[in-house]
């Protein structure tokens, strides 16, 4: 299996995290996204929305949407519960990731530490959704070890991946303690070093 991705992406570190977690063996393809390397005729014929993360399988076969693919790859392991009510909800957030947190905390980022914009130049309405979503999070984990329950899910690796690197986007994580308590056991589990 190869998984084309940029190491710079959230999106794509999920696919790694996953793979890594449940010993999926893998080879990873560096993708560089601002060189154009999506909007080649071989990466358009895997994938024509020219986005990363894609998975080629040995088979021939493709797969895109970073939460498509974990959720592919983490079937019938530890990462998916086993409860269908529990599942649904692990689903639940992971839509509501690309749909509600992702648009605005991983842009946020991308703008100031790609670009090079500072934190003053940030679409407010971008900045204000980004701590909405930030404050739902931070609600649920107060009351709930993680997102689907007690134990990591997929929603917890999706979640992670621009939650653990928001404060890159201008976002001060100082006021969300059940955030942070969270963001530990989850990179803890992953085997992943602290974001810095």
């Amino acid at each position: 299996m190869k998984i084309y991705g940029d190491s710079n992406s959230g999106n794509c570190l999920k696919v790694k995290w996953v793979c890594d977690k449940l010993a999926v063996p893998y080879q990873w393809i560096e993708i560089d996204t601002r060189k154009g390397e999506t909007r080649t005729p071989h990466f358009l014929k895997m994938n024509g929305a020219g986005q990363v993360p894609t998975v080629a399988f040995d088979d021939g076969r493709t797969l895109a949407q970073s939460n498509a693919i974990i959720r592919y790859l983490g079937r019938d392991s530890v990462l998916i519960p086993r409860d269908a009510f529990a599942a649904a909800k692990m689903d639940e957030w992971l839509f509501w990731e690309q749909y509600s947190h992702e648009p605005y905390i991983a842009v946020c980022r991308f703008l100031i530490v790609y670009l090079g914009k500072s934190a003053s130049e940030l679409d407010p309405e971008k900045v204000k959704r980004g701590y909405a979503a930030l404050d739902r999070m931070e609600q649920h984990l107060a009351s709930s070890r993680f997102f689907a329950g007690e134990a990591v899910s997929l929603a917890d690796v999706s979640l992670l991946a621009y939650t653990r690197v928001a404060h890159e986007g201008g976002f001060d994580l100082g006021r969300y303690a059940a955030i942070r308590r969270w963001i530990g056991e989850a990179e803890a589990f992953l085997g992943l070093p602290p974001a810095r």
